[in-house]
């Protein structure tokens, strides 16, 4: 089932591609990567994250269109120790921080593919995405993934649009236990939020992110 995003008077920061072939997020004020350059660095990411990011296995995330910080963010986090994985520290620890500049603005001029929602799991999930639970505490995704799950790339907030269910519930549950700690350190949001969902609120959320143009 696609969901269809719904107009809101949110303004998101986009990701701006340049005629040279670079990219660069001037909301976050940073230097921008190389996609040539990207392209080729990105080379090894392929038998994971899929030709062009487009993931086709459901545990590893999708990285086409993810705005270019958030993937540089994710991958010093992944060098630093501060969020770790089989796979993914040992690739990040070779990484310098041009590499990761280059790699994130390949991925983030990228098209992502569109994956469909389960159509069980709509109606809950989209009323958490958009609403929350106010009565329980739980914010909804919407106030800083956007209403069409597009992000914010100044915030480093991700995109979240056609990310595989199974991917975004277990990043959920990883906050949620405390394992995954690197949302903003300065408010914990996706630590608080997540602590309070519960493991069928958490599928119907990430059934609905799927869904997502």
């Amino acid at each position: 089932m696609k969901v269809q995003s719904i107009a809101l008077s949110l303004a998101w920061c986009g990701v701006l591609l340049s005629s040279a072939g670079r990219t660069a997020e001037t909301a976050a004020g940073v230097a921008p990567g190389s996609v040539e350059a990207g392209q080729t660095k990105a080379a090894p990411c392929v038998a994971c994250h899929g030709v062009g990011g487009n993931s086709v296995n459901p545990v590893w995330p999708t990285l086409a269109g993810q705005h270019s910080q958030y993937i540089v963010k994710q991958l010093k986090a992944f060098k630093n120790d501060e969020r770790t994985d089989p796979l993914m520290t040992p690739m990040a620890k070779t990484l310098s921080d041009a590499d990761m500049e280059d790699v994130g603005a390949y991925f983030a001029a990228q098209p992502a593919t569109g994956l469909e929602a389960d159509p069980s799991k709509v109606t809950d999930g989209q009323r958490l995405y958009r609403g929350g639970e106010p009565v329980n505490g739980i914010a909804a995704c919407a106030a800083c993934h956007g209403p069409a799950g597009a992000g914010n790339p100044a915030a480093k907030y991700p995109a979240i649009r056609s990310q595989h269910a199974a991917y975004i519930a277990a990043q959920l549950k990883a906050y949620r236990s405390g394992a995954r700690k690197t949302d903003q350190p300065q408010n914990q949001m996706m630590r608080n939020v997540a602590a309070k969902l519960s493991d069928v609120q958490i599928e119907a959320v990430a059934a609905y992110v799927q869904g997502l143009r």
